[in-house]
């Protein structure tokens, strides 16, 4: 309990430089943040309705304090362009980049951890050479990169996928078939990761003793390797996960724009381009939360899932 306590104390502390830092950003814009934001559009009565929305007529502790504590309470501020709050902006766009995430988490997690075990199990021969071949290949090539040759071989010359949007949530089959090339090209470049991280643990917990003395007992080799083996190997999997969800988050963003998909990516991007700081804000807050969190998910989990962790006195 002490350790959970710690750890969430710890998210809490993240989360709030993180809130501070976002709420002091309008500050590091060279020149006057309002006339910047506006750009040609802006005037005198404009720039003051800004400014005073925004609070920047007030001291610096005031904007953060407010900011800070506007987003305890979910108040993330007004998208100035349709006066929407953005909040429900965000609650519009955040699910399919959840969505995304985790698909292409799922993916790569289903595809690179049998790797890694087959390229462990079978090492030094033939197929643990292609599967590590394969893996670099997969972790040096950029999502956005991977993306766009999904989107003209699968999308525009062979027709098998849609190219753009979401799809229709109320029919699944189309929200799928919407998500299967911007989940691959998410995933790919995790897949090569996780098989070399799998295939190192897995080497490393093979030649332990426990191992040889199943292999002793005249337990299977298939039962050894994935029963006793594969869970140990796991563990640094795990500890991993959760920055993997949170650069997934990130990469998102990339895959998002290629495949127009309406998400939080896409969000932020046309708010740079418009110059509407307090959705720029109020998105990339989301998304530090988000990675803060999943960070902690896999180290509790990672906790629980190691013995020898659960071990050592806080």
């Amino acid at each position: 309990m002490t350790y959970f306590l710690k750890r969430v104390a710890l998210a809490v502390l993240v989360a709030l430089l993180a809130t501070t830092l976002l709420a002091l950003l309008v500050h590091l814009i060279p020149g006057d943040p309002v006339k910047i934001i506006l750009g040609p559009r802006a005037n005198e009565e404009l720039s003051r309705r800004v400014r005073r929305e925004m609070l920047l007529d007030q001291p610096i502790t005031t904007q953060v304090v407010s900011f800070i504590a506007g987003a305890a309470q979910g108040d993330l501020g007004t998208d100035f362009l349709s006066r929407a709050p953005v909040t429900q902006l965000l609650g519009v766009a955040l699910p399919h980049t959840v969505i995304l995430a985790l698909a292409g988490l799922g993916l790569a997690a289903l595809i690179g951890i049998p790797l890694g075990v087959y390229s462990a199990v079978h090492r030094g021969q033939w197929a643990d050479s292609v599967i590590g071949i394969l893996s670099i290949s997969f972790v040096t090539i950029p999502s956005y990169v991977l993306g766009l040759l999904l989107l003209l071989v699968f999308a525009v010359y062979l027709r098998w996928f849609p190219a753009i949007g979401t799809g229709d949530l109320s029919d699944p089959l189309d929200y799928l078939s919407h998500l299967v090339l911007p989940t691959i090209a998410l995933a790919l470049t995790w897949v090569g990761y996780l098989s070399r991280l799998v295939r190192a643990s897995m080497l490393e917990v093979i030649g332990a003793n426990h191992i040889r003395a199943a292999f002793a007992m005249g337990l299977s080799a298939r039962v050894v390797y994935y029963k006793y083996a594969l869970r140990n190997a796991l563990i640094p999997t795990v500890a991993v996960l959760g920055v993997g969800l949170g650069n997934l988050l990130g990469g998102a963003i990339f895959v998002e724009v290629i495949f127009t998909r309406p998400g939080l990516g896409r969000l932020i991007l046309d708010a740079i381009n418009t110059r509407n700081y307090t959705v720029v804000r109020g998105g990339v807050l989301v998304a530090a939360l988000l990675f803060v969190l999943a960070n902690l998910i896999a180290d509790l989990a990672n906790r629980y899932l190691d013995p020898r962790t659960r071990n050592v006195n806080d």
